[in-house]
């Protein structure tokens, strides 16, 4: 052996500078299919390999070129990638690093509108049931639209037209370009937050893919998802559609159309007030008319229509029940009136003074009470006996008892 040995370290860097002194491996275009892949969420960048039927080179996405990609990659696409080819010393493995990347076959708008539209009606932000209707008579409209395009002319102009007495809360914004996404959710925000409206009008005129890419973004989507007050989109030409679209509560092919669709046409609403004032009118005409021909009809049944015979009736009537109320007073008071008589002669044959009438006598002390016992009685005691006749004072002399029942007895 001769010559100097060299490093592992050495000859990867010999390699490296190699390659890396080769233009055409500096800037080159390189077709494949896509293995392998991972995309490592913390840092952003893209690691996996590009193959064809015979071969597989390793590959690299760093992030702030990942970040620039309108799709995401997945294993078995077919892309076209631009980058350079070059060493990685530590593993002395050569890769590709891309610097852009397109599907093979079709636009890569095109490819991330389908994943997203796919993804998003998996997780159901499309399902009809979250659809909510739209106000019938709304008071204020708002709409987020582009201050200088034609949507916004068309929309004050229909919305004038038809339904003038509604208020209009314009959010001018972006409609394309790298700010527009996020102007575009901020008003919907700005719009919940206040509730400054009934309905939202968000859209522009029609466009390139380009053009209304703004509509397509993520954010922007559930944003209009969660938004508490209804959302009609009106993003291009009738054959446009995008996510917004399809996350709204309603589409209209237009925004001309969305302004239609948020109101209701005011010569057409008044005339159906006045039908309903006509129909209304004529039903409470014939309802007073029925009235009146029910109160004739009971008129006509009624004592109104003849007093004199209604109140000669009642005076008669009244007459027949003064005289059976005194024909019942009157058996009444009979009746009681021989009560009253047997009553009155029991209570004769109990009285007192018919006792004295057969001569018998009462005597009352000093203080009026009746005496029952002569042993309530004393010497000197001045009393007043009452006879059928008359009454008499006497002086006790003396209280004798009776030897028989050996009580007293005057």
């Amino acid at each position: 052996m001769s010559g100097s040995v060299l490093t592992v370290s050495q000859v990867n860097f010999f390699l490296k500078s190699l390659i890396e002194g080769d233009g055409r491996l500096s800037d080159i275009l390189i077709g494949g299919e896509i293995s392998n892949f991972t995309d490592h969420y913390k840092s952003g960048h893209l690691y996996f390999s590009l193959k064809d039927e015979r071969s597989v080179i390793k590959a690299v996405m760093f992030a702030g070129s990942a970040r620039r990609l309108r799709f995401r990659p997945q294993n078995g696409m077919k892309v076209i990638i631009r980058g350079r080819i070059s060493v990685y010393e530590p593993s002395g493995q050569y890769q590709l690093y891309a610097e852009d990347m397109q599907p093979d076959g079709v636009g890569a708008l095109s490819l991330a509108y389908e994943q997203l539209k796919a993804r998003l009606a998996e997780e159901g932000l499309f399902d009809r049931e979250h659809k909510r209707p739209l106000p019938p008579y709304p008071e204020r409209i708002g709409v987020i639209t582009s201050p200088s395009g034609a949507a916004v002319r068309d929309i004050l102009q229909i919305t004038s037209r038809r339904w003038p007495i509604a208020e209009i809360i314009f959010c001018p914004v972006l409609v394309q370009g790298e700010g527009a996404p996020a102007q575009l959710a901020e008003a919907v925000q700005a719009l919940n937050r206040a509730s400054a409206c009934d309905v939202i009008i968000i859209g522009r005129g029609g466009g390139s893919l380009e053009d209304l890419w703004a509509f397509n973004d993520e954010a922007l989507a559930r944003t209009v998802y969660g938004s508490a007050i209804p959302i009609v989109s009106a993003v291009g030409h009738e054959t446009d559609f995008t996510i917004c679209d399809f996350v709204a509560d309603l589409r209209a092919p237009t925004p001309s159309a969305a302004a239609e669709l948020c109101t209701p046409d005011f010569l057409e609403e008044q005339e159906r007030l006045e039908s309903f004032h006509r129909y209304f009118w004529e039903e409470s005409k014939n309802l007073v008319e029925y009235l009146r021909q029910s109160v004739d009809i009971l008129v006509q049944d009624s004592p109104l229509h003849n007093p004199a015979a209604y109140i000669q009736a009642c005076r008669g009537r009244l007459q027949e029940l003064a005289e059976r109320l005194v024909r019942c007073e009157q058996a009444h008071l009979e009746k009681n009136r021989g009560a009253l008589s047997v009553l009155a002669g029991k209570l004769d044959s109990l009285s007192p003074l018919r006792v004295l009438s057969r001569g018998y006598a009462v005597v009352y002390d000093g203080k009026g009470s009746a005496v029952e016992d002569a042993e309530m009685l004393s010497p000197g005691e001045v009393v007043t006996i009452r006879a059928a006749s008359g009454s008499a004072l006497a002086e006790i002399l003396e209280v004798i008892k009776n030897p028989e029942s050996g009580n007293p007895k005057g």
